[in-house]
């Protein structure tokens, strides 16, 4: 399917941001969302960002410009930037007078029928009112989740949770291929029919030092996303200024019907 295509049709749109997407000379793309936002609030369509840079954004405060292994100050660092990222995104809306709402959540809050059914009326609320639900994971008390989880699958469940329509992942790279794009031999795949053996594609791990996903993890997004009805669009970050508008390179991932 055609982004444009997804978008026209999608009511309810999750939308993933990772944090080489905005942090580390890529502060720009923020202005981007916050355009987009704007889009889909005037064409009359309910968006949720999952977004993730806390830990990205403070790290260099602090001379900080790797990941680090220890967990408190992951956690520390987790805390100041998440602040500093909301306040980033808080500037880049406010041009178009919409109100960002910061919504933290770990896996868990996801897999227990009452905070679950929490964070859900939570989010319905700030739609309702026209406020941007700003989504990420607490890693400020999480223990795991800074090592292990990330946030494509954060996004998924999120998507779930709401009933989304379309699930977009934003990447560093345009479409998933078959190796690598760097590789000899790698193939785009524009579309991903639900019952594709993904066992066949070769991916790395993350690009950034400070994000936790990478083709892996989006891999398992999409499945998860599918697999509930819901499809999902993979493209490169900056697309995001014209993907309502403009045909994009991107891979669509078919839902189950």
């Amino acid at each position: 399917m055609s982004n444009v295509s997804a978008l026209a049709k999608a009511k309810r749109i999750v939308l993933k941001v990772g944090s080489s997407s905005i942090t580390n000379g890529n502060e720009k793309n923020l202005q981007l969302i916050a355009d987009f936002s704007k889009r889909m609030q005037l064409a009359g369509k309910d968006l949720v960002v999952v977004s993730s840079g806390a830990i990205a954004t403070a790290a260099p405060l602090l001379g900080l410009t790797i990941k680090t292994d220890d967990l408190p100050t992951s956690q520390a660092l987790a805390s100041i930037g998440q602040a500093m990222l909301m306040g980033r995104y808080e500037r880049a809306l406010s041009g178009h007078g919409i109100i960002p709402g910061q919504i933290l959540l770990t896996v868990d809050n996801l897999e227990h029928s009452h905070t679950s059914q929490n964070a859900l009326l939570a989010i319905e609320r700030l739609l309702e009112i026209g406020v941007l639900p700003i989504i990420n994971e607490n890693d400020s008390v999480a223990t795991s989740e800074i090592r292990f989880g990330d946030n494509d699958q954060l996004a998924a469940k999120v998507a779930k949770l709401l009933g989304a329509d379309l699930l977009i992942l934003l990447s560093d790279v345009d479409s998933l291929y078959t190796k690598p794009p760097g590789d000899p031999g790698a193939e785009r795949l524009a579309v991903v029919p639900f019952d594709f053996d993904l066992e066949s594609i070769e991916v790395s791990g993350t690009s950034t030092g400070y994000g936790t996903g990478g083709a892996v993890t989006k891999l398992v997004a999409a499945r998860l996303s599918t697999m509930a009805g819901i499809g999902v669009l993979l493209t490169e970050s900056s697309n995001i200024e014209s993907l309502d508008v403009t045909e994009v390179t991107h891979t669509w991932f078919e839902p189950a019907v």
